[in-house]
């Protein structure tokens, strides 16, 4: 009997594969011709509502026939699990140029006979970076105009089934899905994919990738595309390699065509910041012995003789400076005359970069027929949610159409319960900051004890000091936290959107970007922001320390300055979350495939169809590339807002952008469905959000520079509080620390035990000595150091946005031969166009046409003589 039911499952197979003859590759109908534009998926279910969504089916197909496409099912039993149906449907010819008409695409007339630029001198030098021709320019440059019915012989239309490519085919279906009825349900009519993938009636819709990755298709009239963009663009042996742009953009539309482009033209400009970056750590490195400070602090007749008052209350001792010997070494890796050139260097760099790239955008609109697009009229349309979920109506003063909408108090509300979710999540990540300073503050006195009493510990004591082993753990700690709320709040962040209802896409785009901007820039930053501008500067001094909740003695800086562990806790947080996101983005795509792909290993080729194989692939998603510019402008942050205390940052970010260009390309073309092509002109509401931290980077970083770092103090000293001529940077250490009498310590502040009974102990403060009348109070270079702090902030700040306005000023936006070639290839479009209709109308006139007039005749060439002079 088993053998049997083994033999008609041999047999089932055998007669599908006769019954199949195309290869598995295949994306046309059953005939071999017509080409698969998208794919629906369902299957069986025994819910109660079969019924239902079986009605909601029949009506949904019926009515796509009835707009012209043409459908195709596949049987369950034709799928490899034996449970799904597949629907190909295709777009013939004539629904393709209707709603090319209705889109406004732009199609060629006429092939670019304007001279290329000049070309660049260094292009034998840039010859091992370039790709082949084919693959950056797939296709020859054309004139374009917008598709007409009327004018179908004005197109360079060779072939109607490849006139339009893949990429414009599924867009002109998706368009026509995303707004064909299915029925009305509750006296609301209903209609669109997006409604009836939500609600179980289909479980996927998707267009086909055209081949598998690794390999070419079987069918000549492929074109591989898939296969060319996996080979020469999303294997990290290409990293050196420049992306192919108009390749990505014919592939996968506009949109994701522009986000490359950023990603690739960010990546560039970083080069230029991870050199100066480097060659100013370099300068650090090769001065570290030459620094007056850590000589000082390391000499045993100065910084060993030097007491310093215990670090927490009763359990720590007395310590001697040279103790931090290797810190204040390590420390002016970052913290020298260098850092503030950098500091300079990255907020005209910043400018420097927005504007190229408004530059290279403008570029692009071009090349890429989107000058006259405007993205409003796609982005402004309603949200199937809006219109669902709002019951009353009122007449739109343009259209005149009665449209839903959202009453103004069904809106104040639900503002209302947004804006207290996010205030009350935003506050969660102040409170688990406020948890991590205590618990810094708490285990700095273990910390302090352990490496005291534990002799294993000793050989790396004065490396790994107490503060440095507290800020380490507690980056670590951070990190975690953050990644916590991270993962929350991104859902939150969305069921909060999704309840405000927003009326268009683009609206709900923004609002979401906007919450999950507001909510990483306080989850990401504000530890760093602590470190920077809170931590050491509230402390007291010996004897009246300032005290969180009354209970936790406020922390110091190290001697050597707080900037090592601003440094640490950047490093810890940016490199962290850059190396969990490319273990996110890759590995987990990655898994969930082979985990569905375990099915077909057993299966014979010609049974696991084109279709199929897309359907086991992760789903890219609406909001795909909202994650990605995310990440990017989060790490823009940590490069720009805290660069001072750290000028390695962009070489960090360099690194991490050069792999993550080839993963964001490899889970792209690899491990997820072909996204629906979709058109934008910019980065969209991100240009402003970088040009808003762009102006907030040069005054953290002034402040970093004046109140977080040792320059300015130095400088001070350096001109006005030095004690030797031939050595002006010598006595600053002994000139930096105040001297506390140990006998007027308070209980609550005195160590336990003094054994070597010391007498007075040094602290980091510029007060006067216990001997003066005007005793612990504030000396007159404290106030010098601090109007000289006030002074650099002002004035960096002034000179910086002084430079980044007039360098912004100097470089216009759109380069002056992209605006002639605009307004060439406007003359020349208009020329043909007017050309043709002069033509038209001679020929109406030969035939007798009576309603070609000659009047009519004498218009259209004076309307060509106008544009010619214009």
């Amino acid at each position: 009997q088993q053998s049997g039911r083994r033999y008609n499952l041999f047999l089932k197979r055998r007669l599908r594969i006769d019954k199949r003859h195309q290869s598995k590759d295949s994306i046309f109908f059953r005939d071999g011709v017509r080409r698969i534009d998208f794919v629906l998926s369902y299957v069986d279910d025994l819910s109660k509502e079969v019924e239902k969504k079986l009605e909601r089916r029949k009506e949904f197909e019926s009515n796509l026939q009835k707009a012209g496409l043409e459908l195709e099912t596949e049987d369950k039993k034709e799928s490899e699990d034996g449970k799904i149906f597949f629907v190909k449907i295709h777009a013939p010819w004539e629904v393709l140029i209707t709603y090319a008409e209705v889109l406004n695409i732009k199609v060629p007339i006429k092939e670019n006979d304007i001279p290329s630029t000049v070309e660049n001198p260094l292009d034998c030098m840039l010859f091992p970076l370039r790709l082949p021709e084919k693959v950056m320019h797939p296709e020859p440059d054309y004139f374009t105009a917008p598709f007409s019915k009327d004018k179908q012989e004005l197109y360079l239309i060779n072939d109607e089934n490849t006139f339009f490519s893949p990429s414009v085919r599924n867009r002109i279906v998706n368009y026509i899905l995303t707004r064909c009825p299915y029925g009305t349900e509750e006296g609301k009519k209903k209609f669109g994919i997006k409604r009836l993938l939500n609600n179980g009636t289909y479980t996927a819709a998707y267009p086909l990738h055209d081949c598998q990755y690794w390999k070419k298709a079987n069918d000549p009239n492929c074109d591989n595309e898939r296969y060319t963009l996996y080979m020469e663009w999303a294997r990290f042996l290409r990293f050196y390699k420049e992306q192919p742009l108009d390749l990505i953009r014919k592939y996968y539309g506009e949109k994701i065509g522009i986000y490359f482009a950023w990603l690739g033209f960010y990546t560039e400009m970083l080069f230029l910041a991870a050199v100066v970056g480097l060659i100013c750590f370099l300068y650090g490195l090769f001065t570290m012995d030459e620094n007056m400070s850590s000589k000082e602090i390391c000499d045993p007749a100065i910084g060993g003789e030097i007491i310093m008052c215990p670090l927490c209350d009763q359990e720590c001792d007395y310590w001697r400076l040279n103790t931090t010997c290797e810190s204040s070494q390590y420390s002016h890796l970052f913290d020298n005359v260098a850092t503030l050139f950098f500091a300079i260097f990255m907020g005209i760099w910043v400018t420097l970069f927005l504007e190229f790239w408004k530059r290279r955008q403008a570029r692009l609109k071009y090349e890429w027929d989107l000058v006259d697009f405007e993205e409003e009229q796609q982005q402004l349309q309603l949200r199937p949610e809006y219109e669902a979920k709002c019951t009353q109506k009122k007449r739109n003063p343009v259209t005149q159409e009665m449209e839903p909408y959202l009453p103004l108090t069904s809106q104040a509300v639900r503002f209302c319960i947004s804006g207290t979710t996010v205030l009350f999540w935003v506050s969660l990540i102040i409170a688990s900051m406020i948890a991590v300073i205590v618990y810094r503050l708490a285990v700095y006195a273990a910390f302090a004890s352990l490496m005291e009493n534990t002799q294993t510990l000793q050989p790396i004591s004065g490396l790994l000091t107490p503060q440095l082993a507290t800020s380490v753990t507690a980056s670590c700690l951070n990190f975690v936290i953050i990644m916590i709320l991270n993962f929350f709040y991104e859902r939150i962040a969305i069921w909060i959107t999704d309840m405000e209802i927003p009326r268009t896409h683009m609206e709900y785009e923004n609002r979401l970007t906007m919450k999950m901007f507001l909510f990483q820039f306080v989850n990401y930053y504000s530890s760093c922001f602590y470190v920077a501008f809170f931590k050491g500067k509230f402390v007291g001094y010996p004897g009246a320390y300032t005290y969180m909740f009354n209970r936790w003695r406020n922390e110091e800086c190290d001697p050597a300055g707080c900037l090592i562990e601003l440094t640490t806790q950047l490093t810890i947080v940016m490199a962290g979350k850059q190396i969990w996101g490319n273990i996110q983005e890759a590995f987990v795509p990655w898994i969930c495939n082979w985990w569905g792909r375990r099915k077909a290993r057993n299966n014979p080729e010609n049974l696991y169809s084109r279709w199929e194989q897309d359907h086991d692939l992760q789903t890219f998603g609406a909001l795909g590339l909202f994650y990605e510019y995310l990440e990017m402008v989060i790490q823009f942050g940590f490069i720009t807002l805290f660069v001072a205390s750290f000028p390695l940052a962009p070489l960090l970010a360099l690194m991490n952008n050069i792999l993550e260009i080839r993963v964001d390309s490899w889970k792209l073309t690899t491990q997820y469905r072909r996204p629906v092509a979709a058109k934008a002109h910019s980065i969209g509401v991100w240009q402003e959000i970088l040009n808003g931290m762009a102006i907030l980077s040069v005054v953290t970083n002034a402040f970093i520079v004046a109140f977080t770092s040792d320059m300015i103090p130095r400088l001070v000293y350096y001109y006005a509080y030095y004690e030797n001529e031939d050595s002006p940077m010598s006595g600053y250490i002994n000139n930096s620390l105040s001297v506390f009498q140990i006998s007027d310590f308070p209980d609550r502040n005195k160590p336990k035990e003094n054994p070597e009974n010391f007498v007075i102990c040094r602290y980091r403060d510029y007060r006067y000595p216990p001997d003066h009348e005007r005793k612990y109070l504030h000396t007159m270079q404290f106030w010098h150091i601090l109007a000289a702090k006030l002074a650099f902030i002002i004035i960096m700040e002034h000179v910086v946005f002084i430079v980044k306005f007039f360098v912004a000023w100097m470089i216009p936006d759109v380069p002056a031969d992209v605006k002639a070639r605009i307004k060439r290839e406007k003359y020349l479009t208009q020329k043909i166009l007017h050309e043709y209709e002069l033509e038209k109308l001679k020929e109406r006139l030969c035939q007798g046409d009576k309603r070609a007039t000659e009047k009519e005749f004498i218009a259209t060439e004076g309307r060509m003589e106008l544009s010619r002079a214009m």
